[in-house]
Protein backbone atom coordinates (compact mmCIF):
# COMPACT_ATOMS: atom_id res chain seq x y z
CA UNK A 1 0.00 0.00 0.00
CA UNK A 2 1.23 3.46 -0.99
CA UNK A 3 1.94 6.30 1.10
CA UNK A 4 2.54 10.03 0.91
CA UNK A 5 5.43 11.79 3.13
CA UNK A 6 4.81 15.09 3.79
CA UNK A 7 6.97 17.87 5.07
CA UNK A 8 5.89 18.82 8.59
CA UNK A 9 4.41 22.18 7.36
CA UNK A 10 2.60 20.62 4.23
CA UNK A 11 0.98 18.15 6.56
CA UNK A 12 -0.35 20.86 9.08
CA UNK A 13 -1.72 22.88 5.92
CA UNK A 14 -3.60 19.74 5.01
CA UNK A 15 -5.11 19.31 8.03
CA UNK A 16 -8.99 20.15 8.75
CA UNK A 17 -9.62 24.01 7.82
CA UNK A 18 -11.62 25.17 11.45
CA UNK A 19 -10.44 28.57 12.17
CA UNK A 20 -9.29 29.32 15.53
CA UNK A 21 -11.67 32.05 16.51
CA UNK A 22 -12.26 32.05 20.58
CA UNK A 23 -11.10 29.93 23.53
CA UNK A 24 -10.13 27.10 25.70
CA UNK A 25 -10.58 25.98 29.01
CA UNK A 26 -8.22 27.55 31.60
CA UNK A 27 -6.94 25.11 34.69
CA UNK A 28 -6.99 27.32 37.96
CA UNK A 29 -5.38 25.65 40.71
CA UNK A 30 -6.25 25.75 44.07
CA UNK A 31 -4.70 24.73 47.92
CA UNK A 32 -7.63 21.67 49.09
CA UNK A 33 -7.24 19.09 51.36
CA UNK A 34 -5.04 16.07 49.58
CA UNK A 35 -7.48 14.03 48.04
CA UNK A 36 -9.88 16.32 46.65
CA UNK A 37 -10.57 19.00 43.90
CA UNK A 38 -7.80 21.19 43.03
CA UNK A 39 -8.97 23.86 40.68
CA UNK A 40 -11.54 24.55 38.31
CA UNK A 41 -11.29 25.10 34.39
CA UNK A 42 -13.05 28.17 32.75
CA UNK A 43 -15.78 29.45 35.37
CA UNK A 44 -16.08 26.94 37.85
CA UNK A 45 -16.40 24.22 36.13
CA UNK A 46 -14.76 21.97 38.56
CA UNK A 47 -11.81 19.72 37.76
CA UNK A 48 -10.82 16.80 40.31
CA UNK A 49 -8.53 14.46 41.48
CA UNK A 50 -9.71 10.64 42.63
CA UNK A 51 -9.67 10.42 45.82
CA UNK A 52 -7.61 6.69 46.70
CA UNK A 53 -10.63 4.34 47.34
CA UNK A 54 -8.16 2.49 49.96
CA UNK A 55 -7.69 3.05 53.25
CA UNK A 56 -3.80 3.10 52.37
CA UNK A 57 -3.79 5.63 49.30
CA UNK A 58 -4.21 8.84 49.25
CA UNK A 59 -4.99 9.02 45.33
CA UNK A 60 -5.80 6.99 42.88
CA UNK A 61 -4.80 7.06 38.96
CA UNK A 62 -6.80 4.93 36.59
CA UNK A 63 -4.39 4.24 32.90
CA UNK A 64 -7.53 3.98 30.38
CA UNK A 65 -8.66 4.14 26.92
CA UNK A 66 -11.01 7.16 26.75
CA UNK A 67 -12.31 9.48 23.73
CA UNK A 68 -11.55 12.88 24.36
CA UNK A 69 -13.48 15.76 22.78
CA UNK A 70 -11.15 18.58 21.69
CA UNK A 71 -13.27 20.64 19.90
CA UNK A 72 -17.18 19.92 18.85
CA UNK A 73 -16.71 16.91 16.20
CA UNK A 74 -13.37 16.55 17.00
CA UNK A 75 -12.76 13.93 19.40
CA UNK A 76 -9.69 11.52 19.59
CA UNK A 77 -8.95 8.37 21.12
CA UNK A 78 -6.50 7.66 23.22
CA UNK A 79 -5.35 6.42 26.76
CA UNK A 80 -5.21 9.04 29.50
CA UNK A 81 -5.00 9.20 33.23
CA UNK A 82 -8.53 9.30 34.95
CA UNK A 83 -10.34 9.69 31.63
CA UNK A 84 -9.54 13.10 31.55
CA UNK A 85 -6.80 15.04 29.57
CA UNK A 86 -4.49 16.16 30.67
CA UNK A 87 -4.49 14.16 33.94
CA UNK A 88 -5.72 15.13 37.38
CA UNK A 89 -3.81 18.31 38.97
CA UNK A 90 -1.86 16.63 41.87
CA UNK A 91 -0.67 19.21 44.79
CA UNK A 92 1.64 17.62 46.96
CA UNK A 93 3.00 19.03 50.42
CA UNK A 94 6.93 18.93 50.35
CA UNK A 95 7.78 16.31 52.74
CA UNK A 96 4.58 14.72 53.51
CA UNK A 97 4.59 10.92 52.58
CA UNK A 98 1.72 10.45 49.91
CA UNK A 99 0.79 6.76 48.58
CA UNK A 100 -0.76 6.44 45.12
CA UNK A 101 -2.48 3.81 43.81
CA UNK A 102 -2.10 2.84 39.95
CA UNK A 103 -4.60 0.63 38.21
CA UNK A 104 -3.47 0.14 34.50
CA UNK A 105 -6.71 -1.08 33.03
CA UNK A 106 -5.30 -1.32 29.77
CA UNK A 107 -4.01 -4.33 27.51
CA UNK A 108 -0.27 -3.67 27.81
CA UNK A 109 2.35 -3.03 30.34
CA UNK A 110 2.93 0.42 31.39
CA UNK A 111 5.29 2.78 33.65
CA UNK A 112 3.88 6.34 35.14
CA UNK A 113 7.39 8.39 35.46
CA UNK A 114 7.43 11.05 38.15
CA UNK A 115 9.42 13.72 36.45
CA UNK A 116 11.06 15.70 38.26
CA UNK A 117 11.29 14.69 41.76
CA UNK A 118 13.97 13.31 44.15
CA UNK A 119 12.71 9.09 44.27
CA UNK A 120 13.74 5.90 44.51
CA UNK A 121 14.69 4.30 41.61
CA UNK A 122 11.93 1.32 42.03
CA UNK A 123 9.02 4.17 41.76
CA UNK A 124 10.18 6.49 39.17
CA UNK A 125 8.44 4.87 36.88
CA UNK A 126 11.35 3.84 34.47
CA UNK A 127 12.05 0.12 33.33
CA UNK A 128 15.83 1.17 32.65
CA UNK A 129 16.09 1.84 36.02
CA UNK A 130 14.16 -0.93 37.15
CA UNK A 131 10.87 -0.07 38.14
CA UNK A 132 8.40 -3.09 38.19
CA UNK A 133 5.63 -2.48 35.63
CA UNK A 134 2.32 -2.17 36.40
CA UNK A 135 0.57 -4.97 34.88
CA UNK A 136 -2.22 -5.07 32.02
CA UNK A 137 -5.34 -5.03 34.52
CA UNK A 138 -3.15 -4.97 37.23
CA UNK A 139 -2.71 -2.18 39.96
CA UNK A 140 0.32 -1.26 41.95
CA UNK A 141 0.40 0.86 44.93
CA UNK A 142 3.56 3.23 45.75
CA UNK A 143 4.61 5.61 48.50
CA UNK A 144 6.94 7.93 48.21
CA UNK A 145 7.79 11.58 50.09
CA UNK A 146 7.60 14.42 46.98
CA UNK A 147 10.58 16.65 46.77
CA UNK A 148 11.75 19.14 45.67
CA UNK A 149 9.12 22.04 45.66
CA UNK A 150 7.64 23.25 42.68
CA UNK A 151 5.88 22.30 38.84
CA UNK A 152 6.55 19.15 38.61
CA UNK A 153 4.34 16.37 36.19
CA UNK A 154 3.67 12.65 35.49
CA UNK A 155 3.67 11.12 32.01
CA UNK A 156 3.98 7.71 30.71
CA UNK A 157 7.37 6.63 29.95
CA UNK A 158 6.96 3.47 27.47
CA UNK A 159 8.45 3.44 24.70
CA UNK A 160 6.48 4.22 21.69
CA UNK A 161 8.72 3.30 18.61
CA UNK A 162 6.76 3.49 15.42
CA UNK A 163 3.22 3.30 17.38
CA UNK A 164 2.10 6.56 17.62
CA UNK A 165 -0.58 6.21 19.75
CA UNK A 166 1.29 4.54 22.24
CA UNK A 167 3.76 6.39 24.47
CA UNK A 168 4.01 10.01 24.99
CA UNK A 169 1.70 10.67 21.96
CA UNK A 170 -1.36 9.53 24.38
CA UNK A 171 -2.66 11.46 26.73
CA UNK A 172 -1.00 10.32 29.29
CA UNK A 173 0.23 13.54 31.17
CA UNK A 174 -0.58 15.42 34.48
CA UNK A 175 0.85 18.31 36.37
CA UNK A 176 2.08 18.38 39.77
CA UNK A 177 2.52 20.79 41.61
CA UNK A 178 4.52 20.39 45.25
CA UNK A 179 3.90 23.24 47.40
CA UNK A 180 6.68 24.03 49.52
CA UNK A 181 6.52 24.43 53.60
CA UNK A 182 6.63 28.39 53.00
CA UNK A 183 5.25 29.47 49.94
CA UNK A 184 5.70 33.22 48.92
CA UNK A 185 2.59 33.76 47.38
CA UNK A 186 3.35 36.81 45.56
CA UNK A 187 0.39 36.23 42.79
CA UNK A 188 -3.15 36.63 42.94
CA UNK A 189 -4.11 33.63 41.17
CA UNK A 190 -2.42 30.09 39.52
CA UNK A 191 -3.19 28.72 36.16
CA UNK A 192 -1.97 25.52 35.00
CA UNK A 193 -1.43 25.06 31.25
CA UNK A 194 -0.82 21.92 29.23
CA UNK A 195 0.28 21.47 26.05
CA UNK A 196 0.13 18.53 24.09
CA UNK A 197 -0.67 17.74 20.04
CA UNK A 198 -2.51 14.50 19.15
CA UNK A 199 -2.54 12.69 15.70
CA UNK A 200 0.70 12.42 14.77
CA UNK A 201 1.60 11.29 11.49
CA UNK A 202 5.77 10.66 10.10
CA UNK A 203 7.03 12.71 7.22
CA UNK A 204 10.79 12.34 5.93
CA UNK A 205 12.37 15.50 7.71
CA UNK A 206 11.27 18.61 8.93
CA UNK A 207 11.55 22.36 9.62
CA UNK A 208 11.67 22.77 13.50
CA UNK A 209 12.64 26.13 14.43
CA UNK A 210 16.46 26.25 15.29
CA UNK A 211 17.13 29.69 15.76
CA UNK A 212 15.49 30.89 18.66
CA UNK A 213 18.54 29.98 21.69
CA UNK A 214 20.94 31.95 22.34
CA UNK A 215 23.63 32.52 22.83
CA UNK A 216 23.93 30.92 18.76
CA UNK A 217 27.47 30.47 18.72
CA UNK A 218 28.07 26.84 17.01
CA UNK A 219 31.19 24.31 17.22
CA UNK A 220 32.73 23.88 13.49
CA UNK A 221 34.66 21.03 14.85
CA UNK A 222 30.75 19.52 15.57
CA UNK A 223 29.42 20.91 12.35
CA UNK A 224 32.03 19.15 10.13
CA UNK A 225 31.48 16.34 11.28
CA UNK A 226 27.49 16.09 11.64
CA UNK A 227 27.45 17.32 8.27
CA UNK A 228 29.81 15.35 6.60
CA UNK A 229 28.06 12.19 7.90
CA UNK A 230 24.27 13.54 6.38
CA UNK A 231 25.96 14.33 3.05
CA UNK A 232 27.46 10.75 2.96
CA UNK A 233 24.27 9.01 3.77
CA UNK A 234 22.06 10.68 1.47
CA UNK A 235 25.15 10.23 -1.07
CA UNK A 236 24.33 6.56 -0.48
CA UNK A 237 20.87 6.76 -1.34
CA UNK A 238 19.18 6.88 2.07
CA UNK A 239 16.77 9.26 2.61
CA UNK A 240 16.01 11.72 5.54
CA UNK A 241 14.85 9.79 8.99
CA UNK A 242 11.47 9.97 9.39
CA UNK A 243 9.58 12.84 11.62
CA UNK A 244 6.31 13.57 13.24
CA UNK A 245 4.04 15.85 12.42
CA UNK A 246 0.51 16.51 14.19
CA UNK A 247 -3.16 17.07 13.02
CA UNK A 248 -4.38 18.97 16.54
CA UNK A 249 -2.82 21.14 18.81
CA UNK A 250 -4.23 22.00 22.00
CA UNK A 251 -3.73 23.59 25.44
CA UNK A 252 -5.53 21.68 28.74
CA UNK A 253 -6.86 19.17 26.06
CA UNK A 254 -9.09 21.87 23.86
CA UNK A 255 -7.69 23.67 20.77
CA UNK A 256 -8.33 27.06 20.26
CA UNK A 257 -11.70 28.32 19.52
CA UNK A 258 -13.65 25.94 21.49
CA UNK A 259 -14.31 25.71 25.18
CA UNK A 260 -13.93 28.52 28.19
CA UNK A 261 -11.37 31.40 27.74
CA UNK A 262 -9.16 32.12 31.34
CA UNK A 263 -10.94 35.20 32.21
CA UNK A 264 -8.73 38.08 34.23
CA UNK A 265 -9.21 41.23 35.75
CA UNK A 266 -7.40 44.19 35.05
CA UNK A 267 -4.43 44.46 37.95
CA UNK A 268 -4.02 40.89 38.62
CA UNK A 269 -0.62 39.05 38.99
CA UNK A 270 -1.02 35.66 37.47
CA UNK A 271 1.08 33.34 38.13
CA UNK A 272 0.86 30.69 35.10
CA UNK A 273 2.41 27.81 35.64
CA UNK A 274 3.20 25.67 31.86
CA UNK A 275 4.05 22.48 31.03
CA UNK A 276 5.20 21.00 27.33
CA UNK A 277 3.57 17.53 27.29
CA UNK A 278 4.75 17.11 23.72
CA UNK A 279 6.54 13.90 23.11
CA UNK A 280 8.46 15.40 20.36
CA UNK A 281 8.07 19.62 19.82
CA UNK A 282 9.21 22.59 20.81
CA UNK A 283 6.69 25.22 21.65
CA UNK A 284 6.87 28.42 22.32
CA UNK A 285 4.20 31.02 23.73
CA UNK A 286 3.55 34.87 23.83
CA UNK A 287 0.52 37.48 24.89
CA UNK A 288 0.36 40.17 22.90
CA UNK A 289 0.93 43.82 24.97
CA UNK A 290 1.93 41.29 28.01
CA UNK A 291 5.45 40.12 29.59
CA UNK A 292 6.38 37.09 30.97
CA UNK A 293 8.23 37.52 34.78
CA UNK A 294 10.13 34.20 34.75
CA UNK A 295 10.01 33.16 38.40
CA UNK A 296 11.11 29.20 37.70
CA UNK A 297 12.57 26.84 35.48
CA UNK A 298 11.17 23.24 35.78
CA UNK A 299 10.03 24.19 39.37
CA UNK A 300 13.00 25.40 40.82
CA UNK A 301 13.62 28.90 41.11
CA UNK A 302 16.08 30.79 39.44
CA UNK A 303 18.41 33.43 41.04
CA UNK A 304 17.35 36.25 38.73
CA UNK A 305 13.75 36.64 37.44
CA UNK A 306 13.26 38.85 34.36
CA UNK A 307 10.77 39.72 32.42
CA UNK A 308 10.47 38.38 28.68
CA UNK A 309 8.10 38.29 25.57
CA UNK A 310 8.40 34.98 24.70
CA UNK A 311 8.71 31.35 26.80
CA UNK A 312 10.36 28.80 25.04
CA UNK A 313 9.75 25.22 26.02
CA UNK A 314 11.53 22.04 25.15
CA UNK A 315 9.33 18.44 25.25
CA UNK A 316 9.42 17.80 29.48
CA UNK A 317 10.03 21.56 30.33
CA UNK A 318 8.10 23.71 32.98
CA UNK A 319 8.21 27.34 33.38
CA UNK A 320 6.24 29.06 35.78
CA UNK A 321 5.66 32.96 35.88
CA UNK A 322 3.45 36.01 36.59
CA UNK A 323 2.05 37.98 33.88
CA UNK A 324 0.77 41.77 35.28
CA UNK A 325 -2.61 41.94 33.69
CA UNK A 326 -2.52 45.47 32.83
CA UNK A 327 -3.60 45.50 28.86
CA UNK A 328 -7.52 45.40 28.89
CA UNK A 329 -9.31 43.60 26.15
CA UNK A 330 -9.37 39.81 24.52
CA UNK A 331 -5.67 38.43 23.52
CA UNK A 332 -5.05 34.66 21.90
CA UNK A 333 -1.56 33.41 24.13
CA UNK A 334 -0.60 30.91 21.41
CA UNK A 335 2.30 29.83 19.68
CA UNK A 336 4.74 31.57 17.81
CA UNK A 337 4.42 29.02 14.89
CA UNK A 338 1.00 30.24 12.76
CA UNK A 339 0.50 26.88 11.45
CA UNK A 340 0.46 25.22 15.04
CA UNK A 341 -1.77 28.03 16.28
CA UNK A 342 -4.28 28.05 13.41
CA UNK A 343 -4.55 24.31 14.19
CA UNK A 344 -5.29 24.97 18.24
CA UNK A 345 -2.25 25.90 19.82
CA UNK A 346 -3.14 28.73 21.97
CA UNK A 347 -5.78 30.32 24.54
CA UNK A 348 -8.28 33.11 25.10
CA UNK A 349 -7.18 35.49 27.84
CA UNK A 350 -10.26 37.81 28.57
CA UNK A 351 -10.26 40.41 30.61
CA UNK A 352 -13.56 41.24 33.25
CA UNK A 353 -16.29 42.67 31.06
CA UNK A 354 -14.47 42.78 27.85
CA UNK A 355 -16.04 40.71 24.78
CA UNK A 356 -15.32 40.60 20.81
CA UNK A 357 -12.65 38.54 18.96
CA UNK A 358 -9.59 37.49 20.13
CA UNK A 359 -6.31 39.44 19.31
CA UNK A 360 -2.87 38.27 18.20
CA UNK A 361 -0.33 40.27 18.08
CA UNK A 362 3.16 38.54 16.91
CA UNK A 363 5.80 39.69 19.22
CA UNK A 364 9.36 41.44 17.79
CA UNK A 365 11.93 38.62 17.25
CA UNK A 366 13.59 37.31 20.67
CA UNK A 367 16.16 34.50 21.67
CA UNK A 368 15.41 32.34 24.16
CA UNK A 369 18.47 32.10 27.01
CA UNK A 370 18.85 30.19 29.97
CA UNK A 371 21.61 32.02 31.13
CA UNK A 372 19.33 35.42 31.58
CA UNK A 373 17.64 34.26 34.49
CA UNK A 374 21.41 32.96 36.48
CA UNK A 375 23.59 34.53 38.67
CA UNK A 376 24.85 37.82 36.82
CA UNK A 377 28.72 37.39 36.47
CA UNK A 378 28.32 34.02 38.13
CA UNK A 379 30.35 31.12 37.95
CA UNK A 380 29.88 27.39 39.25
CA UNK A 381 32.54 25.97 41.75
CA UNK A 382 34.83 23.58 40.29
CA UNK A 383 33.71 19.84 39.65
CA UNK A 384 35.14 16.16 41.14
CA UNK A 385 34.92 15.00 37.72
CA UNK A 386 34.40 15.33 34.48
CA UNK A 387 32.43 13.27 32.16
CA UNK A 388 32.47 13.79 28.53
CA UNK A 389 29.15 13.56 26.34
CA UNK A 390 28.97 13.30 22.25
CA UNK A 391 25.42 13.01 20.40
CA UNK A 392 25.58 11.79 16.97
CA UNK A 393 22.64 10.84 14.39
CA UNK A 394 22.80 7.76 12.56
CA UNK A 395 20.50 9.05 9.71
CA UNK A 396 17.24 6.84 8.75
CA UNK A 397 19.71 3.69 10.11
CA UNK A 398 16.46 1.73 11.78
CA UNK A 399 13.96 1.06 8.95
CA UNK A 400 14.22 4.79 8.45
CA UNK A 401 14.03 6.25 11.71
CA UNK A 402 17.05 8.03 12.53
CA UNK A 403 19.32 6.20 15.13
CA UNK A 404 20.96 8.33 18.03
CA UNK A 405 24.41 7.76 19.75
CA UNK A 406 26.32 9.25 23.01
CA UNK A 407 30.00 8.68 22.49
CA UNK A 408 28.90 6.18 19.62
CA UNK A 409 26.47 4.15 21.32
CA UNK A 410 23.31 3.25 20.74
CA UNK A 411 21.60 2.16 23.76
CA UNK A 412 19.71 -0.87 23.90
CA UNK A 413 16.71 -1.85 26.15
CA UNK A 414 17.92 -5.22 26.81
CA UNK A 415 20.78 -4.28 28.31
CA UNK A 416 20.70 -2.83 31.61
CA UNK A 417 23.81 -2.35 32.02
CA UNK A 418 24.97 1.51 33.61
CA UNK A 419 27.25 3.23 31.36
CA UNK A 420 29.08 5.91 33.70
CA UNK A 421 29.40 5.34 37.43
CA UNK A 422 29.08 7.81 40.27
CA UNK A 423 30.15 8.30 43.73
CA UNK A 424 27.92 9.08 45.75
CA UNK A 425 28.03 12.76 47.28
CA UNK A 426 30.77 13.58 44.28
CA UNK A 427 29.74 16.80 42.37
CA UNK A 428 29.64 15.62 38.34
CA UNK A 429 29.95 18.00 35.30
CA UNK A 430 28.52 16.69 32.01
CA UNK A 431 29.97 18.01 29.56
CA UNK A 432 27.67 17.83 26.25
CA UNK A 433 28.83 17.94 22.55
CA UNK A 434 25.45 17.71 20.35
CA UNK A 435 27.36 17.13 16.33
CA UNK A 436 23.48 17.02 15.20
CA UNK A 437 21.70 20.02 13.88
CA UNK A 438 18.69 18.81 16.39
CA UNK A 439 17.74 20.73 19.28
CA UNK A 440 18.24 17.91 22.25
CA UNK A 441 16.14 17.84 25.22
CA UNK A 442 18.15 16.25 27.49
CA UNK A 443 16.66 15.08 31.05
CA UNK A 444 18.78 13.45 34.23
CA UNK A 445 16.28 11.37 36.33
CA UNK A 446 15.80 11.43 39.86
CA UNK A 447 18.25 14.28 39.78
CA UNK A 448 18.20 18.10 39.50
CA UNK A 449 21.60 19.79 37.44
CA UNK A 450 22.93 23.74 37.58
CA UNK A 451 23.56 25.07 34.10
CA UNK A 452 27.18 26.13 33.87
CA UNK A 453 28.36 26.95 30.86
CA UNK A 454 25.58 27.30 27.34
CA UNK A 455 27.41 27.42 23.98
CA UNK A 456 30.60 29.16 25.51
CA UNK A 457 28.70 31.22 28.16
CA UNK A 458 29.48 30.82 31.50
CA UNK A 459 26.60 30.56 33.76
CA UNK A 460 25.35 29.32 37.22
CA UNK A 461 22.65 29.25 39.53
CA UNK A 462 19.76 28.03 37.54
CA UNK A 463 18.65 24.43 38.57
CA UNK A 464 16.83 22.30 36.05
CA UNK A 465 16.15 18.96 34.66
CA UNK A 466 15.67 18.95 30.97
CA UNK A 467 18.25 21.98 29.25
CA UNK A 468 18.20 22.27 25.35
CA UNK A 469 21.47 21.43 23.77
CA UNK A 470 21.25 23.70 20.10
CA UNK A 471 22.35 21.86 17.04
CA UNK A 472 26.00 21.65 16.78
CA UNK A 473 26.81 23.36 19.97
CA UNK A 474 27.86 22.29 23.20
CA UNK A 475 26.43 22.86 27.12
CA UNK A 476 27.81 21.88 30.50
CA UNK A 477 25.75 21.06 33.67
CA UNK A 478 26.89 19.93 36.99
CA UNK A 479 24.97 17.78 39.46
CA UNK A 480 25.60 16.24 43.09
CA UNK A 481 25.18 12.46 42.95
CA UNK A 482 23.10 12.55 45.97
CA UNK A 483 20.55 10.11 44.96
CA UNK A 484 21.79 6.33 44.65
CA UNK A 485 20.41 3.48 42.54
CA UNK A 486 20.27 3.01 38.37
CA UNK A 487 19.70 6.83 36.98
CA UNK A 488 18.46 7.50 33.17
CA UNK A 489 19.94 10.10 31.08
CA UNK A 490 18.12 11.00 27.83
CA UNK A 491 16.77 12.95 25.17
CA UNK A 492 13.15 14.22 26.14
CA UNK A 493 12.09 13.56 22.27
CA UNK A 494 10.59 10.25 22.25
CA UNK A 495 11.56 9.52 18.94
CA UNK A 496 15.32 10.14 20.19
CA UNK A 497 14.69 8.40 23.06
CA UNK A 498 13.36 5.34 21.74
CA UNK A 499 16.17 4.83 18.95
CA UNK A 500 18.85 5.06 21.01
CA UNK A 501 19.23 8.38 23.09
CA UNK A 502 19.66 7.50 26.28
CA UNK A 503 22.08 5.61 29.10
CA UNK A 504 22.59 4.83 32.56
CA UNK A 505 24.60 6.15 35.84
CA UNK A 506 24.81 3.93 38.21
CA UNK A 507 26.33 4.27 41.84
CA UNK A 508 29.67 2.16 42.93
Amino acid sequence: MRRDFLSRREFLRGTASTGAAAAVAGFFGTSFPLGWSTGTAGDGVAVTQTPGKSPTADYSLHIAASAIEIAPKHIVSTITYNGQFPGPLLRFKEGREVTIEIHNDTDAPEQLHWHGQMVSADVDGSVEEGTPYIPAHGMRRITFTPRPAGLRFYHTHNRAGADLHAGQYSGQVGAVYIEAKEEPGTYDREVFLVLKEFEGSFSKGGDMPQDFLSPATRVKELETAGESAMKASLAKGMPHGYEVGYQFFTINGRMLGHGEPVRVKAGERVLFHVVNGSATETRSLALPGHLFRVEALDGNRVPKPVEVPVLWLGPGERISATVEMKEPGVWILGDLADDDRRHGMGIVVEYADRRGKPVWVPPKPFRWSYARFGEPNGAAREPDELIEMTFTKLNAAEHGFNQWAINEEVFSPELKVPVFRLREGQRYRLRMRNASDDVHPVHLHRHSFELTKLAGQVTAGVVKDIVMVGGYQEAEVDFTADNPGLTLFHCHQQLHMDFGFMTLFGYS
